[in-house]
């Protein structure tokens, strides 16, 4: 599986989705500008659609297709 590029290519969009998440959090802890925040986690749900839609993809042409 480590040879399939979709595979590699929806775990980097995992890997950037936590990645963002984490920095997003981590504003929040030392209280980071407001707006800055919003366009962050705005950007955390953008990647997570990209992601749950690549994840979609992968399974559905594993499977088949």
């Amino acid at each position: 599986m480590l040879q399939d590029p979709l595979f590699i290519i929806v775990a980097l969009a995992v890997v950037a989705v936590a990645a963002i998440l984490l920095y997003g959090i981590g504003g929040f802890a030392v209280g980071s500008d407001g707006k800055k925040a919003n366009k962050v986690m705005q950007l955390r749900i953008i990647a997570q659609l990209v992601a749950v839609i690549l994840i979609l993809g992968f399974v559905w042409l594993k499977r088949g297709g």
